[in-house]
């Protein structure tokens, strides 16, 4: 029996793309790149800022750290409201908690910007427990943040744990792991990636991953 459910935060409860991308925009335009259309910068959500400045733009160490300052001057400000929560999610996660069921968040963004986007939807009393990443970029990858939830909550027993995500680094985060997961095409990944990086089950839409959910746990 599933008892604890860990949910990413970007593109799984949330629809955060317009204050992550305009954020990298601002942050790229700093040095001189512009970039018109933000939907070319949606790879942005749900890896760790510094690694997709990285991967991009194949910015080196010195210039990772200047382009995260500048996107955290728009995001911390501005861009961590320019969010939506996914339809149904708040209904979900009421019936979850219902059930007994142990909810936590574990996402790549830093911990204290997490607890003001589940605060600002009012979503954070559901939650037992938020793990993310510290502002020097510590613990930013996804498995490092599952192992962090289980470990400050002294889980031990996998088989009765599964978390939820959008893209490729839930799923791959989850195996390394060793936990079960279900990917959801809502959010930013797409059914290749979610199908490749080796999602146990992948989900359409809330109510499809509320059907799934109920189900199993």
């Amino acid at each position: 029996m599933i008892n604890t459910i860990l949910f990413d935060l970007d593109g799984t409860l949330t629809d955060s793309k317009t204050g992550i991308v305009k954020s990298a925009q601002y942050a790229l335009e700093s040095f001189g790149i512009k970039v018109e259309n933000t939907d070319d910068l949606t790879s942005f959500i749900g890896p760790p800022i510094r690694q997709s400045f990285k991967d991009f733009f194949v910015f080196d160490d010195s210039n990772v750290e200047k382009a995260v300052e500048k996107f955290r001057e728009r995001y911390f400000s501005i861009g961590v409201y320019e969010n939506e929560m996914y339809e149904g999610i708040d209904i979900l996660l009421g019936k979850l908690k219902d059930k007994g069921k142990t909810l936590f968040v574990a996402t790549s963004k830093v911990t204290t910007l997490a607890n003001t986007v589940l605060s600002h939807f009012k979503i954070d009393s559901y939650f037992a427990f938020v793990s993310g990443s510290e502002m020097n970029g510590d613990r930013s990858e996804k498995a490092e943040v599952i192992i962090h939830a289980l470990e400050q909550n002294n889980i031990t027993d996998l088989s009765s744990c599964i978390m939820i995500g959008d893209r490729k680094h839930d799923i791959l985060g989850a195996k390394a792991v060793g936990m079960k997961s279900i990917g959801v095409l809502y959010g930013y990944g797409g059914f290749d990636e979610l199908s490749e990086a080796g999602a146990d089950c992948i989900v359409k839409d809330v109510n499809e991953l509320s059907e799934l959910l109920l189900s199993i746990s």
